[in-house]
């Protein structure tokens, strides 16, 4: 049978979002800043997805953007944020974060400025004690996931935000549509490709907060995402997370009982196996673990060959399989690492069958790598 189960690297797309998609391309396809009939029906409908979309948020409408995917998001709001405020060069970001997140840390220092890299604990978890004292008067903004992307700890996102006095960029990508979004943010970034949607970014930056556009000039979207928005797109992300929100809490409870089976039972089922995270404070649909003695792109490939996807290495670098930087950072087993991620369609029995078919792969893996027994 087999099953995808790599919903963390993008969720197959809501029978909503296909339905509100389709109809977009016919009645959205115009610019939306034209006057003529179809520039304001496009204009209609993209003025209601931003409108659904903020009211998931619980900030005004006009405090939302959409650039064109999700990476583009976080590269707006980190370097956007640094751009509000000139007089300080400093960044804070945890050693964790998306890799989006520090190639726009690396292209502020390029261009002179200073990025500071908090380090975590084996659960991946920045300490906020830590994270707080490192955001000095030299700082001008602080960014930190509301979830690890690779092994779905949460981040005490509002406790840090209490204790600091800088802008906090907050990467909610793996949590909008999956759990309650940590209120502390000032600037937000998103993929909807994550809750079911189609790819698109999403950039919310709070009344009050002092960013300025990291891109050229440019008169839409208020300014921050230059180009005309991909209104169908926009308008299917937008429908897709109002059904996922819906159907929220129902969905968490089953794939957070279907996850807690599969960290039990890879743990005793899968000799020299590492799982990794927090068990509790944690991502409801994904799990992430380590074999020793096995090679992360041999296992994928048997898998692959049974059917199921998941990911290994580093969720960012999946092309090259480098050692994840995250696991590095936890000072984890950086071989033989998986992550699975479930998505609304994902099925108990795909989950029992998973279950069945991996201590096999990881043995057979094994014995091709001479490392059987040992």
């Amino acid at each position: 049978m087999g099953a995808y189960l790599d919903a963390a690297a993008g969720a197959p797309l809501h029978p909503v979002a296909r339905d509100a998609l389709a109809a977009a391309l016919d009645d959205g396809w115009a610019d939306p800043d034209r006057l003529y009939g179809a520039g304001r029906r496009a204009r209609l409908l993209l003025d209601a997805a931003r409108e659904a979309v903020a009211e998931v948020l619980s900030v005004a409408p006009d405090r939302v953007s959409f650039p064109a995917n999700g990476a583009q998001a976080l590269h707006a709001a980190v370097l956007g944020t640094l751009a509000g405020d000139r007089r300080a060069p400093g960044l804070v970001h945890s050693a964790v974060e998306h890799s989006a997140v520090l190639h726009a840390a690396e292209a502020h220092e390029a261009a002179g400025g200073r990025a500071i890299a908090v380090g975590v604990d084996r659960f991946a978890r920045v300490d906020p004690a830590q994270f707080a004292a490192a955001c000095g008067s030299a700082v001008a903004a602080a960014a930190l996931q509301a979830a690890n992307h690779e092994v779905g700890t949460l981040q005490p996102v509002d406790e840090i935000a209490g204790r600091i006095a800088v802008p906090l960029v907050v990467d909610a990508t793996h949590v909008l549509g999956h759990t309650d979004v940590p209120p502390g943010w000032s600037v937000l970034a998103a993929d909807a490709r994550m809750w079911g949607g189609p790819g698109v970014g999403v950039l919310a930056v709070r009344e009050g907060v002092r960013w300025r556009s990291p891109f050229p000039a440019d008169e839409r979207e208020s300014g921050r995402v230059p180009g005309v928005p991909n209104v169908p797109a926009i308008v299917a992300a937008a429908a897709a997370l109002r059904a996922v929100e819906a159907e929220r809490v129902a969905l968490a409870a089953r794939h957070r009982a279907w996850v807690a089976r599969i960290r039990d039972t890879v743990a005793r089922t899968v000799p020299d196996v590492e799982v990794l995270g927090d068990p509790d404070a944690r991502l409801p649909h994904l799990v992430t673990f380590s074999c020793l003695y096995a090679d992360g792109e041999a296992l994928l490939t048997g898998l692959d060959r049974r059917g199921f996807a998941v990911s290994s290495g580093s969720s960012c670098t999946a092309s090259t399989l480098e050692p994840s930087h995250v696991l590095v950072a936890m000072g984890a087993l950086t071989s033989g690492n998986l992550r699975v991620s479930l998505h609304r369609d994902t099925t108990e029995a795909e989950v029992d069958e998973f279950l069945a078919v991996l201590p096999g792969v990881v043995a057979d893996v094994r014995a091709e790598l001479g490392a059987a027994g040992l």
